[in-house]
């Protein structure tokens, strides 16, 4: 059993690795259709500062996830699994066919599926975080939206004389650093994510190792209170190691299908998401990365004009956030069903 829940921790890792994988174009979409960066450059630049965000960033996040949103007595290695297998295959789906859903509510949508389909609704801990994390998939597109646009707005009423060239030049290494401050927020936020889980299956699976010595005693833990540091560093790293690998197909999406952008949109979209994301992780709510910034691209847009947005590429990614949270979980469930069968636990 114990070697069952270390090799359940490694497929959490590859989850953390194929979520920074498929969000990375979040994270370097503006700067490479803007073409401050080369797509290699700006995968290495966004890697960096999802990293550099464990150093600095809490813990909130995890915390919400592991503890405050399934019912703890219920939860097993079989669930954990069978959790990370349908978000994987999720992510797997949407990465083949180039569309930007969400990794973070692939991972809850499967944590609550792979719970209910041992125990029934009486699974899900309704409260707070649950209420918090549902609505937020309203609300951080709009506020990403409403960022994005108050800050386009705000540029342009500043700069309203500088010539479009001059202005590119400004905003090309401004760039970097709204890019830089995206990839720092999403690895703070999305990093947790993966934290959380694999916290959940160490609390609840304490008793396999309350006992065990040396290597394996530091797998023991005994509450939510704390967060081992390995847990941190590791999935800080694969997210990180994931966002250098890049999910390619994706970054023309983002990047230039729903609106043209230039330097001086790409820093107001990138900031105006970040700003959101920030908002979100500090009150200890796992938001998606994906939402905010496609929402921070099209409030970019809409200062143009509400034709410089192609609302049928938005309105296709919106129908895979709706259908994300469903279909993860119902892939986890069946996952579940499975696992239970192979190994009774």
């Amino acid at each position: 059993m114990v070697w069952y829940v270390l090799a359940i921790i490694l497929i959490a890792f590859v989850f953390d690795f194929s979520n920074g994988f498929h969000d990375s174009a979040n994270s370097i979409a503006t700067i490479v259709g803007t073409r401050v960066l080369s797509p290699l450059a700006a995968v290495m630049w966004a890697a960096f500062f999802n990293f550099a965000a464990l150093f600095t960033g809490g813990v909130a996040v995890a915390k919400a996830v592991g503890g405050g949103m399934i019912e703890q007595s219920i939860v097993d290695p079989n669930v954990i699994l069978g959790a990370l297998l349908g978000a994987i295959a999720w992510n797997i789906i949407t990465w083949s066919y180039g569309i930007p859903s969400s990794s973070s509510h692939a991972l809850i949508g499967g944590y609550a599926g792979s719970a209910m389909a041992k125990a029934g609704l009486a699974a899900i801990t309704w409260g707070p975080k649950w209420v918090q994390t549902l609505s937020f998939i309203v609300i951080s597109p709009l506020v990403g939206f409403m960022a994005g646009f108050a800050i386009m707005v705000t540029c342009y009423w500043i700069f309203q004389r500088m010539s479009g060239s001059r202005a590119d030049r400004v905003f090309r290494p401004a760039q970097l650093l709204s890019s830089a401050l995206l990839s720092y927020s999403h690895g703070g936020n999305d990093a947790q994510k993966t934290m959380g889980i694999i916290l959940g299956l160490l609390v609840a699976s304490k008793a396999y190792f309350v006992h065990q010595t040396g290597f394996f005693h530091h797998f023991y833990v005994a509450d939510f209170q704390t967060i081992p540091r390995w847990v941190e560093i590791g999935a800080y790293s694969a997210i990180s190691l994931g966002t250098l690998f890049g999910g390619w197909r994706i970054v023309h999406t983002m990047g230039s299908r729903i609106t043209k952008l230039r330097p001086i949109s790409g820093f107001a979209a990138e900031t105006g998401g970040a700003i959101a994301i920030q908002i979100a992780t500090h009150y200890g709510i796992p938001v998606s990365t994906t939402h905010t910034i496609t929402g921070s691209i099209v409030g970019v847009g809409a200062t143009q004009r509400l034709s410089a947005v192609r609302w049928g590429i938005a309105g296709q990614i919106v129908w895979a956030w709706v259908f994300t949270i469903p279909a993860a979980g119902l892939m986890a469930a069946i996952s579940y069903w499975i696992l239970a069968r192979l190994f009774v636990l």
